[in-house]
């Protein structure tokens, strides 16, 4: 007996754990008013990504193949959302599509149409935590987490 997961469990822990990311990343976004910042909305992509792959690899196909591209997906997120992370902690500088700032006060037609758009969050702003963490170190260590199983299922099974 093993403590980690076959391979078609994999799939349905990863299906169900993206799915549930992502409805509630759009339950923060659209219910609770919590506007997400750039990253927010590019750390999603990796798990819309892994529902797709995951479906796939739970039903239709059985090779490594999957497997690997989700270990792939799943360090893509992990490095957004540990760069996330490391911006919301002040040890990297946000690139400039990521703040705020980058108005031209000077013109006012500019200004009042800036201001009557959904600007997002700084990236550096963490709006929304739970229990003091951020969503995007919450996103890491789940992500760094996925892979560490994913890994592991994948070299058990070899054997």
């Amino acid at each position: 007996m093993t403590l980690f997961p076959s391979r078609k469990n994999l799939y349905l822990i990863i299906l169900l754990f993206s799915l549930i990311s992502i409805l509630s990343a759009l339950y923060i976004e659209f219910i609770l008013g919590y506007r997400p910042c750039k990253l927010c909305i590019y750390q999603r992509l990796p798990y819309l990504a892994a529902v797709f792959i995951s479906f796939i690899g739970l039903y239709y196909v059985k090779n490594d193949n999957i497997l690997i591209i989700l270990i792939i997906i799943f360090t893509i997120s992990a490095l957004i959302s540990g760069y996330h992370f490391g911006i919301e902690n002040s040890f990297f500088e946000e690139f400039s599509g990521c703040t705020n700032n980058q108005l031209n006060l000077s013109d006012k037609a500019k200004l009042l149409e800036s201001l009557s758009k959904n600007m997002p969050e700084d990236c550096k702003d963490a709006t929304f935590k739970i229990l003091g963490v951020s969503l995007a170190a919450i996103n890491t260590l789940l992500s760094i987490l996925i892979i560490i199983i994913s890994i592991r299922t994948l070299s058990y099974e070899k054997n």
